[in-house]
């Protein structure tokens, strides 16, 4: 495992710049990259990494897309968690939510499924973050490829993505 701090400037050493990591440097906060050997076998990707960084599985988040209405939504819950479709629907102001298609998802954010960011999407798209983000000093994110998780802050998070809060987690 290694890690990078940046604030602004160079996102990290060593080719670790994605679109997630530029979109952070770009808009000055702080942040730290943690890497990590991922498992390609592994049946949950966020579980893994979550391991792998020694990091709590309620502060490392995975990033889902889900179709509310038939468009593209981004849900971001603890990978401790489940994603509770009812609840984003509602919380994106639709009625009815499935989960996306994985090509759909990599083609609308331009990262692998395993890899996908809330950060730096090729499209912005509608985002709604679980609550309970809002209890933790950092949070662990996807930086945009697999073997590469970014940490800040709660707030930076919800602000880069535009995203609104509300208890989109279930178990």
């Amino acid at each position: 495992m290694s890690t990078a701090k940046s604030k602004g400037g160079r996102a990290g050493r060593g080719g670790t710049g994605t679109p997630a990591t530029v979109a952070a440097t770009r808009a000055k906060i702080e942040f730290t990259l943690h890497s990590y050997a991922a498992d390609p076998d592994a049946d949950s990707y966020g579980e893994a990494a979550a391991d792998a960084l020694g990091v709590p599985h309620g502060q490392l988040f995975k990033t889902l897309l889900a179709e509310v209405d038939g468009r593209l939504t981004v849900g971001v819950v603890p990978v401790s968690s489940s994603l509770d479709l009812k609840a984003l629907a509602a919380a994106a102001g639709g009625k009815k939510a499935r989960m996306a298609d994985p090509r759909d998802a990599e083609r609308a954010t331009g990262y692998v499924v395993g890899g996908i960011s809330p950060l730096g999407q090729r499209r912005t798209l509608p985002t709604v973050i679980d609550e309970s983000v809002s209890a933790l000093g950092t949070v662990y994110v996807s930086a945009g490829r697999r073997g590469l998780q970014i940490e800040l802050v709660p707030a930076d998070l919800v602000r880069l993505t535009g995203a609104r809060l509300a208890p989109i987690a279930r178990g």
